[in-house]
């Protein structure tokens, strides 16, 4: 089968059309798996060759990090780590433990005068370097996606959940400066992705839940978090862009109001918690959804179990657009290449429209 990139055909599931097929949909997949497709080692730094993995395995966008925080785990190459580095080292220069700059291990904003101090100019100072080159290397077609967001999950994890929920109840303008810090980041950083015209969206990429609901109250999202968000969706809009979101867990009670706020593109609907197929009958004439095979699945599943699962999904969420086949979350190294790529060729072979299956 012959693949050619198509962005339009993208566009037609977010529009809540059908168009030649189903289209495949993730925000990250991991380089071990790039490179067991394209046969040779596709690195962080190797833009050409991400771009040919995915457009050759068969999606319509290439998406670029833009962010304070890559998805995924906190690593050595994400922004706020090498400014949190920075900052330790030079309080702390004999400091030689990664942990003590690493937020999954170690909090920094504790109270006022942790905020005064903190280093904002260095971590405002973002690297747009990838997306301004992945611009000469896109096949006709193609367009990439600037993943950035994090308002929320940067936030609490600055000042460590337990202070983040203490300090929302005994110190909340606290709490509400550094959300607006976080995404006056973010905001800022819409300037420079709307001027490369084949940037066709920002996918914010923050978890706002567990698997039995959100992680603070909905009225707190609404009062902090959200009207952020709104922001950044309606300057996408203003500037012909869409505008995505990825959270993790159960997020059910608040589809209304990422809907109200501007979602165009939900991901992944968490298999571990929703329920994809309903959501879609609900509001899927309002937003598009991106996903939803289980990573579980992908990880301990047979090839057969993949192509049950996605033929699945095209039959019971595909009809009627608004629909892109992807994973549970993203495919990560531990995911088995062979089940990855049985997600992907079911998908390409029984994903046309009008769905038979």
């Amino acid at each position: 089968m012959e693949i050619q990139p198509d962005f339009n055909r993208f566009l037609a599931a977010v529009d809540h059309r059908e168009t030649d097929r189903v289209p495949l949909g993730e925000i990250l997949i991991d380089y071990s798996i790039q490179s067991r497709f394209l046969g040779r080692e596709v690195a962080a730094d190797d833009l050409a060759s991400q771009v040919q993995f995915w457009s050759r395995a068969g999606y319509d966008y290439l998406p670029v990090t833009v962010s304070m925080m890559s998805p995924g785990k906190v690593t050595e190459e994400s922004k706020i780590t090498r400014v949190l580095k920075e900052m330790v080292l030079r309080e702390r220069p004999d400091v030689t433990d990664p942990k003590a700059w690493n937020l999954e291990f170690t909090s920094f904003i504790h109270e006022r005068p942790d905020l005064e101090k903190f280093p904002w100019d260095a971590a405002a100072d973002m690297d747009f370097s990838s997306l301004q080159t992945v611009g000469d290397l896109l096949p006709e077609g193609m367009k990439t996606i600037a993943v950035s967001g994090k308002i929320f999950t940067l936030t609490w994890m600055l000042m460590g959940f337990n202070n983040f929920a203490l300090k929302l109840v005994l110190e909340e303008p606290l709490v509400a400066e550094i959300f607006e810090r976080v995404a006056a980041i973010q905001l800022k950083a819409l300037e420079r992705i709307f001027e490369m015209d084949y940037v066709a969206g920002v996918w914010a990429v923050d978890d706002l839940a567990f698997g039995t609901g959100p992680m603070i109250s909905p009225a707190a999202l609404r009062k902090h978090v959200f009207p952020w968000y709104k922001k950044v969706a309606d300057r996408c809009h203003d500037n012909n862009r869409i505008f995505l979101m990825h959270s993790d867990g159960d997020v059910s009670t608040l589809m209304e109001d990422l809907i109200a706020l501007g979602v165009d593109v939900i991901q992944p609907i968490d298999p571990s918690c929703m329920d994809i197929a309903k959501v879609k009958h609900q509001y899927g004439d309002r937003m598009c959804m991106v996903g939803n095979v289980s990573n579980e699945l992908l990880r301990s599943g047979s090839t057969q179990d993949i192509d049950a699962r996605v033929k699945e999904l095209l039959r019971d969420v595909g009809p009627g657009g608004g629909y892109c086949l992807g994973s549970g979350n993203s495919v990560p190294n531990w995911a088995r290449f062979e089940n990855y790529m049985a997600m992907r060729d079911t998908c390409l072979k029984h994903g046309a429209y009008p769905i038979t299956i």
